[in-house]
């Protein structure tokens, strides 16, 4: 098989199974480079000059279903008004773009979507602080369309430890697991993407619905905290859910998690969130680039961690999460949304089957989607609300 069939194969199995991806942050690029004005950042054409993301090269990479990401940072002194504008940001864009963008609840959505050649579009918060403490709130969310929660981001929040944050609550506390139930109820997935190695077990203990990762990586091929170690890859056969590889060079080389410690201590020394994509930010991180060049992530780098994904949990149990405009850095061939017919083509030379493909890309989701949804139902039927505060379960 030559790349270039394997590429022209992996493009036809998109067409049929196109990728469901995990983890987008296009709303922040247009929250942080121009406030939602979505004239000045018109999607429907050409944005390789600002973003990973646009309409013709989200058609150009298969993608068929994502999940925006409705992150606001986690040090924000009021996180829910932001969350919400960062959902509103997303409704602006599927009223600005119903001829590519299908709004997406529920599985069915997502199917339905596919057969009329739109993109399923639907939204994950990014972090338990959105929720400030407040299962109403999530309640809320869920109510707006969010489908995922990850428990945290970067840092703790008061029921869950983080996995790049020092050690809090011990992974889940009392509440948060209380959280975890309510979300079940919801039919809202619980994402451990970001979460500590203790919180992804604490949850795996507490959910009756599948879980996800929605951009996560392997620890055992790439030694970052953010990955997923394989005792855990192991569990996700019997709950049901899923891990979505994610392609941050930091999270899937490892000789890029040395470099980025450096720069981001760069961006801090010039008094910038060491997550900063803004244009000053971007200058900031080329300029060191230069003087140090960085070890580049290829699509084959992305594949080796799905290769042991595949053995650890399962071909059932993997999905995709690039994380585009969420990462100043992209895989060399890989470098925004049109780029992910590369992986396949990777994977087809790798000796990946079609029916493993068609798992991968799209079915998987829609399934754990599906299945969060048949426990949600049950759920429903025999519990009410949660009310409980994070005062009472934790003192």
């Amino acid at each position: 098989m030559t790349a270039v069939s394997a590429l022209e194969q992996a493009r036809e199995l998109l067409r049929e199974f196109p990728v469901v991806d995990g983890h987008n942050d296009l709303p922040w690029a247009l929250r942080e480079q121009v406030r939602y004005d979505l004239g000045a950042r018109d999607i429907a054409v050409d944005q390789a000059a600002h973003l990973h993301t646009d309409i013709p090269r989200l058609r150009a990479g298969g993608v068929g279903a994502q999940y925006w990401s409705v992150y606001v940072r986690s040090d924000l002194p009021d996180p829910v008004p932001a969350t919400l504008e960062q959902i509103d940001g997303v409704w602006q864009l599927l009223e600005r773009y119903p001829a590519h963008l299908a709004p997406a609840l529920t599985a069915a959505d997502m199917e339905a979507a596919r057969a009329e050649g739109r993109i399923a579009s639907l939204m994950g918060a990014e972090g338990g602080h959105s929720i400030a403490n407040s299962l109403g709130t999530l309640r809320g969310l869920y109510a707006l369309g969010v489908r995922y929660l990850t428990l945290t981001h970067n840092d703790n929040v008061a029921w869950a430890d983080s996995a790049t944050d020092e050690p809090g609550v011990g992974g889940l506390s009392a509440f948060g697991r209380e959280v975890v139930r309510e979300m079940n109820r919801l039919g809202m997935l619980v994402d451990l993407s970001h979460v500590a190695a203790t919180t992804m077990r604490d949850a795996l203990d507490t959910s009756a619905a599948p879980v996800i990762f929605s951009h996560s990586s392997a620890r055992a091929v790439c030694d970052h905290p953010r990955n997923v170690p394989d005792d855990v890859l192991e569990r996700l056969p019997a709950n049901g859910g899923m891990a979505m590889v994610t392609f941050v060079p930091k999270f899937v080389l490892q000789a890029a998690v040395d470099w980025t410690a450096a720069a981001d201590e760069n961006m801090r020394a010039h008094g910038l969130h060491h997550l900063d994509t803004t244009e000053e930010g971007m200058k900031v991180h080329r300029a060191f680039e230069a003087s140090h060049p960085r070890p580049v992530a290829t699509a084959a780098t992305v594949a080796d961690h799905l290769d042991h994904m595949r053995e650890a949990a399962g071909i059932d149990h993997l999905g995709i999460g690039g994380d585009y405009d969420g990462t100043a850095f992209t895989p060399d061939g890989l470098d925004d949304v049109s780029g992910y017919p590369r992986l396949i083509a990777e994977l087809l030379e790798r000796g990946w089957s079609r029916t493993d493909l068609a798992k991968l890309t799209w079915q998987n989701a829609v399934r754990v989607l599906g299945a969060a949804e048949d426990v949600a139902r049950d759920l429903r039927a025999r519990r009410t609300p949660s009310n409980a505060t994070i005062g009472e379960l934790d003192g």
